[in-house]
């Protein structure tokens, strides 16, 4: 990718146009992130959960045991009450359960259920279709540079400080 030069003249640099090279680059990163949102919204429809609730799912299977209400909202960057939400509506069906801690009565962890397993199964299919609705224009080749350069933005090392 190139960056388009600066005019040159009296008192103009030759230096390249970051400013709106960067300006178009976060444009389309926004634009790709709105378009894998709505992607994403219409494969999760048939499975029956939003994508804020398909995050918690994934985020409850990620800890080794059942997460404390706490855990999940520091996990996933909300506020406790949103966690709340999340788990009332996957409880209602049946997706996830509250259980008592077995070490402090006053704590409360959530688990999956048989159903909230299943549901699992069924995202990380939703979660391949999307992607390959996202990626079709692509070739392996392109898909496998986007990686390294997605990688690159995403977990930019110790020294970015973000």
């Amino acid at each position: 990718m190139s960056t388009s030069a600066v005019p040159t003249g009296p008192g103009r640099s030759r230096e390249p146009d970051t400013e709106g090279t960067d300006g178009l680059l976060a444009e389309q990163l926004l634009r790709l992130t709105r378009r894998l949102h709505r992607i994403q919204k219409r494969h999760l429809e048939p499975v029956g959960i939003t994508p804020a609730q398909s995050r918690l799912l994934r985020t409850v299977a990620y800890f080794g045991e059942p997460p404390r209400m706490a855990d999940l909202a520091a996990r996933l960057e909300v506020v406790p009450r949103a966690v709340t939400s999340l788990v009332d509506g996957l409880e209602a069906v049946d997706r996830v359960r509250r259980v008592p801690d077995p070490h402090n009565r006053r704590v409360v962890r959530i688990e999956l259920t048989e159903a909230g397993r299943a549901t699992l199964r069924e995202l990380r299919s939703a979660r391949r279709a999307a992607a390959e609705d996202i990626l079709a224009p692509l070739t392996a080749a392109q898909r496998e540079e986007l990686g390294g350069l997605l990688t690159a933005l995403v977990d930019p090392g110790p020294e970015a400080g973000c």
